[in-house]
């Protein structure tokens, strides 16, 4: 019984380029003499290394660990000695460089202890957790980290896993070899996957003009004897292999914006990741390695399992590159990104080395105006207007453009490709996009800033209050002892009996005669003190002086004043 297949919007059928590279085997690649290992090569935080210059490492041994809720661990490709931890110009057309490891190879190859789990008796969580410390990452394009994705989302299940093997981008084939290749170990990978998403069943979409790799998957579900996993034959359209696209292919199902395809019961994955996670469980290996593609300008277009770090031009030199080549490309001709050096390293994310050259990518013919022919809009699988998102691309309307949706554009090409007026129309959103990820970074960092700013103005006006309250209950104690104090004397006593006085100046003047007569009764309280303390002699001598002194008090007020004093 033939499974119904749906369609989606728009796509276009560029020539494939595919055939010569299908023609040999996957080979092994040469040790080069040094190995870049950048720490960041998937979605999420950057590892933090775990190595030093100088450190002797194994094969497989953890040499960046996973930092933060969603990232992933790299490891050294080969044994050998770190020679340095530092930037290193990674491969993307930006030209920027990033926190590498950098090794050199003793030949050996000894691997690190591994260690392999035992999937159906292992809980879901500890799964997830080792391939994350495994580095598995999804390896169809997107590098994200393959455990946050092996979740069975609210439902706890999932009703249907689809495998990614449409590989519909032109010239690269290393999905196809691999399945041709390595298909039952692909599927005990698929296996695991299942039994960690609880699906109900597994649909394996391969593009039907790959009628081999077809062959050997089916070959390989009918050896297994399990259930509910099926090879489903697809249409041969770019981009079939987007992940929308090729569960809107076998399900039928439209995942909006925003949403998630767990939310619908779906769950995507590519073929290469599956083969990584059965590495991983049943082998104990960690992503240490993956097949690349070399295509385009080379005398003989192969598939090579290439160590993660290895330059590209040491692996472009076994294909016998051309002549007249002027560079590289990471990826195909519709999404592909073009390399800022020959010697960048092969990543996680590589699954294609295109060679190109100016005869088989001439210059792009000049750009003329939009015509607003629509054509772009046909062919748009995300059912975009790229017209509309253009046109505020260009007059740097980022708000409007967003208003169109700018963020579903999954970047594919087809827009470019059938533009008659030869319009980049890709790298206007690609400007767009980042443009926008620029101001909203700059904007949280005002937004932390400003929070920061207020946070001390409120402390400082905390202080100031605490302060305040501070002086105010010391003052009040003060006030209560003075008013005890006043309360005790006879003139205090008056003074209550008297009607009060509203005005300020009555109060100042009130506190001022308290005071005063406070400070006569501590003087009456301390002369009887010092009288009975005192010896008789000097009580004596005391009341002699006080007798001379009013003796010649009454001699000068009896004396008449002087004339004309």
């Amino acid at each position: 019984m033939l499974r119904k297949l749906f369609k989606f919007h728009g796509g276009v059928k560029p020539q494939t380029n595919k055939a010569p590279s299908t023609t040999a085997p996957i080979a092994p690649v040469p040790l080069p003499d040094r190995l870049v290992i950048p720490l960041h090569q998937a979605v999420g935080g950057h590892p933090r290394p775990l190595v030093q210059p100088g450190d002797r490492v194994l094969k497989g041994q953890r040499i960046g660990g996973a930092d933060g809720s969603l990232s992933s661990a790299v490891h050294a490709s080969t044994s050998g000695i770190v020679r340095d931890v530092a930037p290193a110009l990674m491969p993307h057309t930006s030209g920027l460089t990033t926190l590498s490891v950098i090794i050199e190879p003793d030949g050996e190859g000894r691997w690190a202890e591994l260690d392999k789990l035992n999937y159906r008796s292992t809980p879901p969580d500890e799964l997830r957790d080792f391939l994350r410390d495994a580095g598995v990452v999804g390896l169809g394009g997107a590098v994200f980290p393959s455990y946050a994705k092996l979740k069975p989302g609210k439902e706890g299940h999932l009703k249907t896993l689809v495998i990614n093997g449409a590989e519909c981008e032109p010239f690269i084939t290393c999905d196809d070899l691999l399945m041709r290749e390595r298909a039952g170990d692909m599927l005990k990978g698929i296996v695991a996957m299942r039994h960690m998403l609880h699906a109900e069943e597994v649909l394996i979409g391969i593009e039907d003009n790959k009628p081999e790799a077809i062959a050997a998957v089916q070959a390989a579900i009918a050896a297994s004897g399990e259930a509910g996993i099926e090879a489903v034959a697809i249409p041969t359209r770019y981009p079939a292999g987007g992940a929308k696209q090729l569960i809107r292919v076998l399900t039928g199902i439209e995942v909006p914006h925003g949403r998630r395809s767990t939310d619908f019961g779906v769950q995507c994955f590519n073929v290469g990741t599956a083969y990584s996670i059965f590495e991983a469980l049943e082998l104990g290996r960690p992503l240490v390695s993956r097949i690349v593609t070399v295509a385009g300008n080379v005398a003989q277009p192969r598939n090579y399992e290439v160590l993660i770090g290895t330059p590209m031009d040491h692996l472009v030199r076994l294909a016998g590159p051309r002549a007249d080549t002027d560079r590289y490309i990471m990826g195909g001709p519709m999404m592909g990104v073009r390399m800022p050096a020959f010697d960048v390293p092969v990543v996680k994310a590589t699954n294609c080395v295109l060679v190109g050259s100016p005869a088989l990518f001439p210059p792009p013919p000049p750009e003329m105006p939009c015509i607003r022919c629509g054509e772009c809009a046909k062919a748009c699988p995300a059912d975009l207007a790229p017209f509309e998102m253009y046109w505020f691309s260009r007059s740097k309307n980022f708000g409007k453009a967003q208003e169109y949706h700018l963020f579903d554009c999954i970047e594919c090409g087809c827009c470019s490709f059938v533009c008659p007026s030869h319009i980049p129309l890709v790298d206007y959103f690609r400007f767009s996009k980042s443009e926008i990820w620029a101001r909203e970074r700059e904007k949280d960092a005002a937004d932390t800033a400003r929070d920061r700013f207020e946070f001390k103005n409120l402390r400082q006006e905390r202080e100031k209050q605490e302060k305040a309250e501070k002086l105010a209950a010391k003052a009040a104690a003060t006030r209560e002892k003075v008013a005890a104090g006043d309360a005790a004397t006879p003139a205090a006593a008056g003074a209550a009996a008297a009607p009060a006085k509203p005005t300020g100046d009555d109060a100042k003047r009130a506190l001022i005669e308290a005071a005063m007569e406070k400070a006569r009764q501590q003087k009456a309280q301390a002369a009887p003190k010092n009288t009975e303390v005192a010896a008789p002699e000097i009580q004596a001598e005391i009341a002699a002086i006080d007798a001379r002194r009013e003796s010649a008090a009454k001699a000068t007020e009896a004396t008449p004043p002087a004339p004309g004093a």
